[in-house]
């Protein structure tokens, strides 16, 4: 039973560090697209990065957890609720590809028409000065697919890493 339980934590650790490494690389990614390319994020965009913020400190912690030897089931739950992240982040990450190719409409609030401001004096001034992102429009693709796509790819690729290491260690 023990060097199964040594295994197993390998194997989790392993897991997260490589989940906390790829999803801390995705979100690297992001920002360079903003800050060095100044490819600004639209609302549903920055609401994809929240995943990688919530999973890269976990990743980290479930990694610690399985080098101090915590129980499996720990382990096992963390990796769990790393993949329904992941899951859930290429959920959204579809979502956000079917508005950018007009599958169906975006949230109001970054699709649709823009508004004409024109009579508004100063205030128009002011917003001349702020860059709207809509969802709708694509800012950049490669190989056919927006950010939001590859997005969907990297969520997918880490459900499938957090679901491997899930089957590994159960074994």
């Amino acid at each position: 039973m023990g060097a199964r339980l040594v295994r197993g934590t390998r194997i989790a650790q392993n897991v997260a560090l490589t989940y906390a490494v790829i999803a801390a690389a995705a979100l690297g990614g992001a920002w360079y697209f903003q800050l060095a390319l100044d490819l600004q994020p639209c609302p549903l965009c920055l609401e994809q990065r929240y995943a990688y913020y919530a999973a890269i400190p976990l990743a980290a912690l479930v990694a610690v957890a399985a080098w101090r030897e915590a129980p499996v089931s720990l382990l096992l739950a963390g990796l769990a609720v790393l993949a329904l992240l992941a899951l859930g982040n290429a959920g959204l990450g579809t979502y956000h590809a079917g508005v950018e190719w007009k599958f169906w409409p975006g949230p109001s609030d970054c699709s649709g028409p823009v508004l004409d401001l024109s009579k508004a004096g100063s205030l128009l001034d002011q917003l001349d000065k702020v860059k709207v992102v809509r969802c709708d429009e694509v800012q950049w693709r490669f190989l056919g697919l927006s950010l939001a796509g590859y997005n969907v790819l990297v969520s997918l690729a880490l459900a499938a890493l957090a679901g491997w290491g899930i089957v590994r260690i159960r074994r």
